[in-house]
């Protein structure tokens, strides 16, 4: 939470948009945002959304996907992979200090939950550095968007410079 997956992710469509490359963009947390009886479900049902929406990117020719997700451990990073079905699929970890995460995420979440989101900022820094998951780590801060987006594409092999 607050390295700036969701900005990354759009600056990144932004940019290969602009390069006329066709591609989806999709915010993985989005797909689940609701308040289910119990967060397993609330996992399932995103990950149903996603299911439907790669069949239909797929039925118009669409073939590169950039998704937005901390992904936890092994087990869903294999069930995501199954589902979008890529041949070829990278896992960039935007980094950047706790201090900074925790004020993007204060900035962000204003409401009732707000003190909730800041405190989960380390504990999910922790399960990610655990899990080990990323086959590459770009620094988001002291950066603009626009280039840590570009290096993403860069150097996950979809763009050249």
């Amino acid at each position: 939470m607050g390295a700036g997956k969701t900005s990354v992710l759009a600056e990144a469509s932004d940019i290969l948009t602009i390069r006329q490359i066709t591609h989806a963009a999709i915010d993985l947390d989005g797909l689940g945002l609701a308040h289910l009886s119990s967060a397993g479900f609330q996992d399932d049902v995103m990950y149903r959304n996603l299911q439907s929406l790669c069949k239909n990117y797929d039925s118009v020719g669409v073939r590169r996907l950039l998704l937005a997700r901390a992904m936890e451990d092994r087990a869903e990073l294999d069930l995501c992979r199954g589902i979008v079905s890529a041949p070829n699929t990278v896992v960039c970890r935007l980094a950047a200090g706790l201090e900074v995460m925790k004020q993007r995420v204060k900035a962000r979440e204003s409401g009732l939950l707000q003190e909730q989101y800041v405190d989960r900022v380390a504990k999910l820094n922790a399960i990610l550095d655990d899990a080990k998951l990323e086959d590459l780590t770009v620094i988001n801060e002291n950066r603009s968007l626009t280039d840590v987006a570009h290096e993403v594409l860069v150097r996950a092999g979809w763009i050249s410079s």
